[in-house]
């Protein structure tokens, strides 16, 4: 219950600071996430909607960082690990209190694909003004990568472009 309330109380601060974002003129550009010690930064009109973790489903003869698949408001979603994903590595073992953090980001609907990205932690929404500078994508860096950005405390947030990540051929290819 504490739980539910928790994420209301998330969801609602959210929704004001963007509702203020709006009529200040400030443009809010990224959801910023953390996932296994990364920090994501999420276009906003490239995300959708924010559930609490959900156990996902599994689904037998797929990539390890497919978790399986999930219930999320009647619709099905393809649940993935996103920091496994990213690193190619085997999921994080998360514990209770880690999963009381963790949520699900959806694709954008306009995105035509039924995917939620397993995070960690939601970090808030940031703009072009919250970093000190920017840099391209690492040399080799996968497709998706957008700029990264490091904040005022020295932290280093890559961008991930979720339309891009969505026609991955990677990505749209869970069978192991």
């Amino acid at each position: 219950m504490a739980n539910r309330e928790a994420l209301r109380e998330l969801q609602s601060r959210l929704a004001s600071r963007l509702q203020a974002a709006r009529t200040e003129g400030i443009a809010a550009s990224w959801l910023a996430v953390e996932a296994a010690g990364g920090k994501y930064l999420f276009p906003l009109s490239q995300s959708g909607e924010i559930f609490p973790w959900a156990t996902a489903q599994p689904v037998p003869y797929t990539q390890a960082w497919f978790l399986g698949v999930a219930n999320l408001r009647g619709g099905l979603y393809g649940v993935v690990d996103l920091a496994s994903f990213v690193s190619g590595g085997a999921p994080v073992q998360r514990n209770d209190m880690a999963r009381s953090e963790s949520r699900l980001i959806a694709l954008n609907a306009l995105l035509e694909i039924n995917c939620a990205l397993l995070i960690d932690r939601l970090a808030g929404l940031r703009n072009l003004e919250a970093f000190k500078a920017s840099t391209e994508p690492p040399a080799g860096s996968p497709e998706y990568f957008g700029s990264g950005y490091t904040d005022a405390n020295g932290a280093y947030w890559q961008e991930i472009n979720l339309q891009a990540l969505s026609q991955q051929p990677q990505f749209l290819s869970i069978s192991a």
